[in-house]
């Protein structure tokens, strides 16, 4: 069994300020995902200014963190907001949703995409490959806080969270999905997207596995208490909510190699 490290959530504290490192986990992946952006800018459009991005990656940011909490409302403790909506402000406590800050970027690059003359799936192939970067620094913070532990078990790298009242050794999950849903599926858009690709395909390879990688880590993820297991004693919400991320995932690349044949997108 390894220790684990007792990091203080609270990064720095100024008097009644307070940063927490979940919050800060944000910013390094806005920040992480802002700069390789600008990084293929003009392979992308050379037309674009760094003004042009910098406005783009503002409003996909309003739309991962606006949708990500409407979405864990909305998924998955809808009633204890409804109790208390005060709660839906106190970010640093974590409660993101993926999947509701994926519909937020969507819905934000289908707005900016209008504005700029760019089409929802050109958007979304630019900016999948950097998406990767906030997931595996949110992780971090969920580990930071203690938060998302895994299952019970033996294995010889399981750690004892202080947040766990029955104190057991458990699954790092958070770690598990920082290493799939960051590291590799950073490294799998990364390398796919330097060649040329037709449009939907990038946007597809993160959807097929972003879907995979989570419904895998659902398995030896302990589920949100107040839903537990929805089917089966091991179906998740989470689980559930990949679904059509696969399925979806899966339509798009055969889409984008099995429409009318056209030029193929520039690499991003």
């Amino acid at each position: 069994m390894l220790p684990y490290p007792q990091i203080d959530p609270v990064a720095l504290a100024i008097g009644p300020l307070k940063i927490h490192w979940y919050g800060l986990m944000y910013l390094i992946g806005i920040g992480g995902a802002w700069w390789l952006a600008s990084r293929r800018l003009n392979r992308f459009d050379p037309t674009w200014t760094k003004e042009k991005l910098s406005d783009m990656v503002f409003w996909m940011s309003m739309g991962v963190i606006v949708g990500g909490r409407l979405g864990y409302v909305l998924f998955y403790d809808l009633n204890a907001y409804l109790a208390n909506p005060t709660l839906i402000f106190e970010v640093w406590k974590g409660g993101m949703s993926f999947h509701g800050g994926f519909i937020g970027v969507m819905l934000a690059a289908l707005w900016f995409g209008k504005k700029n003359n760019k089409s929802f799936f050109q958007l979304m192939d630019f900016v999948a490959p950097m998406v990767p970067i906030g997931l595996g620094a949110g992780r971090i913070g969920n580990f930071i806080n203690a938060e998302l532990w895994g299952k019970a078990t033996d294995v010889p790298w399981a750690m004892v969270f202080p947040t766990d009242p029955a104190q057991l050794a458990r699954h790092p999950s958070q770690l598990y999905q920082f290493a799939l849903e960051g590291v590799a599926l950073f490294a799998i858009l990364w390398i796919f997207s330097r060649k040329p690709r037709p449009t939907m395909a990038v946007s597809g390879m993160f959807a097929l596995f972003y879907g995979i990688f989570r419904f895998i880590v659902e398995f030896v993820r302990v589920p949100d208490a107040q839903l537990g297991y929805l089917a089966w004693n091991w179906l998740t919400m989470g689980q559930v909510l990949c679904v059509p991320m696969i399925v979806g995932g899966l339509f798009l690349i055969w889409l984008a190699y099995h429409r009318a044949p056209a030029a193929p997108a520039a690499a991003i």
